[in-house]
């Protein structure tokens, strides 16, 4: 952009959009709706509690017509004028790429660079050549029109559910199977992490179908009646009037959405005589012809599986015509068995790496606690007896002989204890779920619980529950523990009603003291999803996952999350304190425990001596992996790749934007500077010392040391008694704690300079103003680091 001499006039980005880059969008036909700016694509990755690294927005979208059905065709990235044209070409592209749309352009106001990810293709014209709405719809389709289904069910707007704005990822799922199945594709498969938001995709699918008679009657298959409850009073509200649960009898065949349990109910539910006791396919066979419905919809696929013999094969099988979608986080199931065998490959896959990196889920820790008894074994000694009195038969117990073959109460004690002891170390209302082998070992857990926990149980009988299959309260406590406004319950024990679909959005700890077998690759990833939602305004960013039977090699299986998982090793901070539970001598009391009631007898001792023989921590990196080495060692690698030297590092820490970019990419890749500063164990040093000392074997200064040998230094000589000091305070301030950044704005509201000196305005002024209290403060920082030893 030129003045009237013809003299070049550099804008910001701000103004090089406003002034030349919109107004030519705008020339070319791109308003309202179809052109949108500032577009979130992630919410920026958590790296640490309250804390997210910087979201990503599109500068432009452009979408498909003038509406809200959300058809994304092209990303532009917006650079100011000043910028070559082309600059910004890979992020334009990674955003593209990222919202299924087909083209990338960037833009410095005197042009566009244009590049289609489809071909590769790449071109550049100047201002005024922008292709118009039609156009490029047309060059999108690759110049072929859509047949009038298919721009229909494009063009149909969303259903608006609670105000809520699809993120892009839902926005690809949708768009995709709605159009494949215009196309006439018959079977689908969604993979979507758990707490992404599935079951409201499926609900925004089966709106634009439904809306535009694409599909009239419509089953959607869940296999809990919780599940079912949720969905039909949240995301599927808009079908209100037209939706019904099929129930044990013969069905108004006036609705056109229905909802229905696969699963069969267990035997103790249908001795119940409950009313939703009932053959669900019988039921369905009595009040639909096959070729009823005409749109099928598979929630959790993973949990009946594509057997032939499975409860929701036969209901397809049945309604053979319909168009059928499955959707699950885990879509293979075994070696031999897989629901893409059935459904055909993901049509739209979106991971918990995903996620994580997206900062729509949160990232995780994993505690490994490792017994004694797992990682020995247990032989009982000649002629120990069972709590009945009977001769244990002498063989070696292994680990996942605990709690299925036979019950040991002292290690149920110690696992308990553990529980409670780090949920009294970290928040005793943290919302947690105990995955325990079955029925009978979360009952027991309940009760050794309840006994470590008693002062808190007295505040509420609701502090600890079990939730398991045969306790008919279980799904009203389910509702009470998802219910992120309600306290109670704080600890639900279960064996496997909570693996799976409940939207547990507050929960904070998953406690694995189950047995996960050859196959358990299904039950392990619906369980780590029990923690992955996010509740900002609950404080809800990450979760911890306390592992006492060695579930998290299950991370290093590439059918997990991808790759494998290089498993890391964090030690803990300190040494961990011998904790035995000795068969009731002095320290911790043994809980008697409850017989046993599951349905195969079990040998059940007590009197054995179990410890913690160690533990290991782990946390999730940038990556998506598991972190290895020791913490120090993790914190070493990372920024040695990032800063070479000692001086480099020194150069980067005195310039305030290099210095929290530092830490910003420190915390991205998993690092916390205050959980280094623990584990390192040395007080009143700063991040500067912290990391000289760790990255590059230095032996740190304290805060003390150098508010010293800055004091030493002649550097207060060139200013007034009065900004003098200002500057000691600041030092003095530094020495105790109370601050890191002298170039701080924030200084400036220290209660000790605004006592003696006033209003920022008047402290500012006794430098000659805001650029002199800058370059003091700057100076100051310096003269700090400047002789680093």
């Amino acid at each position: 952009m030129t003045d009237g001499d013809g003299i070049n006039i550099q804008l910001s980005e701000a103004d090089t959009k406003r002034l030349l880059i919109e107004p030519d969008l705008q020339s070319a036909g791109w308003t309202g709706l179809s052109m949108r700016m500032e577009v979130p694509i992630s919410a920026g990755r958590i790296i640490r509690d309250g804390q997210r690294a910087k979201a990503e927005f599109a500068d432009y979208v452009l979408y498909h017509k003038n509406s809200s059905a959300n058809k994304p065709i092209a990303v532009i990235e917006a650079k100011k004028n000043s910028l070559v044209l082309g600059t910004g070409r890979e992020q334009a592209i990674k955003y593209a790429l990222k919202l299924d749309a087909r083209f990338a352009y960037t833009s410095n106001g005197t042009g566009f660079t244009e590049i289609d990810v489809k071909t590769n293709a790449e071109r550049s014209f100047g201002r005024g050549e922008f292709p118009t709405p039609d156009v490029l719809w047309s060059m999108f389709n690759d110049n072929l029109m859509p047949s009038d289904g298919l721009e229909k069910v494009i063009d149909e707007p969303l259903a608006i559910i609670d105000n809520k704005t699809p993120r892009y990822y839902q926005t690809i799922a949708i768009n995709r199977t709605v159009e494949a199945i215009a196309k006439g594709q018959q079977r689908i498969l969604l993979v979507m992490a758990t707490g992404t938001g599935k079951t409201y995709t499926a609900a925004q699918i089966c709106w634009k179908l439904w809306k535009t008679r694409q599909k009239k009657k419509i089953l959607y298959l869940a296999d809990r009646n919780i599940l079912i409850g949720q969905t039909i009073s949240n995301d599927f509200k808009p079908f209100k009037n037209v939706a019904t649960k099929i129930s044990n009898k013969k069905m108004d065949t006036s609705y056109e959405l229905y909802f229905a349990l696969y699963q069969q109910l267990s035997d103790t539910r249908r001795q119940s005589n409950d009313e939703d006791s009932f053959d669900v396919l019988e039921t369905l066979k009595k009040s639909f012809k096959p070729s009823f419905f005409d749109l099928i919809i598979v929630d959790e696929c993973h949990r009946g599986s594509a057997r032939a013999d499975s409860n929701w094969k036969k209901i397809l099988t049945y309604f053979g015509s319909a168009t059928q979608i499955g959707m699950t986080a885990t879509p293979k199931e075994t070696a031999k068995i897989s629901n893409i065998d059935y459904f055909g490959e993901p049509l739209f896959t979106y991971s918990l790496k995903d996620g994580i990196d997206d900062g729509y889920l949160a990232p995780y820790r994993v505690v490994r606690v490792n017994l004694d008894r797992d990682l020995e074994g247990y032989r009982p000694e000649v002629g120990k007896l069972d709590i009945e009195g009977n001769e244990v038969p002498d063989e070696i117990y292994e680990k996942n002989d605990f709690d299925r073959k036979i019950i040991i109460d002292e290690r149920t004690n110690l696992v308990a204890k553990r529980i409670t002891d780090f949920l009294k170390a970290t928040d005793r209302m943290a919302k947690t779920i105990v995955f325990c082998v079955d029925i009978n070992h979360a009952e027991r857990m309940a009760v050794a619980l309840r006994e470590l926990n008693k002062d808190k149980c007295a505040e509420s009988s609701e502090y600890i529950v079990r939730v398991t299959g045969d306790n008919s309260e279980s799904e009203a406590l389910v509702d009470k523990f998802s219910d992120v406004d309600c306290p109670y319950p704080v600890i639900c024990t279960t064996s496997d009603l909570m693996s799976t679909g409940v939207d547990c959005k507050t929960c904070k700890l998953i406690v694995l003291d189950n047995i996960f077998g050859e196959n358990g690759m299904i039950k392990f990833k619906q369980i780590i999803g029990r923690g992955t939602r996010i509740r900002e305004d609950h404080d809800k960013f990450t979760f911890t996952i306390l592992d006492f039977r060695g579930a998290s090699r299950l991370f290093a299986d590439p059918a997990f999350d991808g790759e494998p998982t290089k498993v890391i090793v964090i030690p803990p901070e300190g040494p961990i304190p011998p904790t035995i539970i000795d068969g009731g001598g002095e320290g911790t009391p043994v809980v008697p425990l409850p017989p046993d009631r599951h349905l195969v007898k079990k040998i059940h001792v007590n009197g054995v001596e179990v410890a913690i023989s160690n533990e290991r921590v782990s946390f999730y990196d940038v990556n998506g992996k598991l972190v290895t080495e020791s913490y120090t060692d993790y914190t070493k690698h990372k920024f040695l790749q990032k800063c070479a030297t000692l001086d480099d590092f020194l150069q980067l820490w005195t310039d305030s934007e290099k210095r929290e970019a530092i830490k910003e990419e420190l915390a991205i890749e998993g690092v916390s500077l205050d959980e280094l500063r623990a584990q390192v164990g040395i007080d009143n040093i700063d991040d500067f010392d912290l990391l000289c000392h760790v990255v590059f074997d230095q032996k740190p200064l304290t805060r003390s040391d150098r508010a010293r040998n800055v004091r030493q230094k002649p550097y207060f000589e060139k200013y007034s008694e009065k900004a003098k000091r200002v500057l000691e305070i600041l030092v003095d301030k530094y020495a105790n704690g109370a601050i890191d950044d002298f170039d701080d704005m924030d200084c400036l509201k220290l209660p000790e300079l605004q006592e003696e000196f006033g209003s920022p305005v008047n402290i500012v002024s006794l430098f000659g103003g805001k650029a002199g209290w800058l370059q003091a403060t700057q100076d100051l920082q310096n003269a700090m680091y400047r002789r680093a030893y």
